[in-house]
């Protein structure tokens, strides 16, 4: 928060998702493995992905000129590891209005024929899961009436600036659609990218004007979250009479094959 105190709100939101397809990974590969089988690649790939994407925000500027940033990298439950940044830009480079939005995201489907490679990174990466009427199983789904994330999104002619909250990007109800796990989405269920940073780095990456959020101790909440943790007891009696809780308990956390391998690698540099 000291950095909100000095430079202001941030501007922008953005998390990038390893691959574990990347060719630099599956080239690497021995006969029959898979990314699974190989964490210590996955993750040197990953770190060196993650320096090229600083290069391309601080001193590149493609999203405009950052005067503060803070970033975060975590393991999800399945071992892959993400990347969560939130940037402040100077004065010059903030983004105040819609039309300004529109300019570094997009949430739509873009035009197979002129973009081919980028449709289909779009397709592969940004689209949501079908969930809710589409998927009742959908983890986002479960046990709850709607999507947790709100998918799909209202179609929307143009970008609305939201009110405390996330922007309504622009989704146009102009017809196309894609398949996805045997659905048909379509401009409702992209999730919110960049496009030059998407083709670059063929990956999840998902990106979010955050300026109009005036609670922004929740988005340094998000990001500073930590990793999951478990209260267990461990015991070799099934009938126990005197319970000693404090004996008993244990504060346990998963590390996953991943998140081992970079932070041995992080004490060998």
């Amino acid at each position: 928060m000291a950095l909100v105190r000095k430079y202001g709100k941030p501007d922008v939101f953005l998390t990038m998702t390893c691959n574990p397809n990347w060719e630099e990974i599956t080239r690497e590969l021995q006969f029959g493995q898979t990314p699974q089988d190989r964490p210590d690649i996955v993750v040197r790939v990953f770190r060196a992905k993650l320096e090229e994407m600083k290069k391309q925000l601080f001193e590149k500027a493609i999203l405009g000129k950052v005067q503060a940033y803070t970033y975060v990298v975590e393991f999800q439950k399945r071992g892959l590891p993400r990347a969560h940044f939130l940037l402040i830009m100077t004065g010059k480079y903030k983004y105040t209005c819609p039309e300004q939005y529109d300019r570094i995201i997009s949430a739509e489907l873009p035009d197979k024929h002129k973009y081919p490679e980028l449709h289909k990174m779009v397709v592969k990466h940004m689209m949501h899961c079908p969930c809710g009427a589409l998927n009742k199983f959908c983890p986002c789904t479960k046990n709850r009436p709607s999507c947790k994330n709100n998918y799909p999104r209202p179609f929307n002619e143009t970008t609305i600036q939201g009110k405390d909250s996330y922007p309504l990007y622009r989704r146009r109800n102009d017809g196309p659609t894609e398949m996805v796990r045997n659905c048909q989405l379509d401009n409702r269920w992209v999730v919110p990218y960049n496009p030059y940073l998407l083709r670059m780095f063929n990956c999840h990456i998902n990106i979010e004007i955050c300026s109009s959020i005036k609670a922004v101790k929740y988005l340094f909440k998000y990001i500073y979250k930590g990793h999951d943790r478990a209260s267990v007891s461990v015991t070799d009696k099934v009938d126990e009479v005197e319970i000693d809780e404090i004996k008993q308990y244990r504060d346990a956390r998963w590390v996953t094959p991943p998140e081992a391998l970079w932070r041995i690698y992080g004490a060998l540099n």
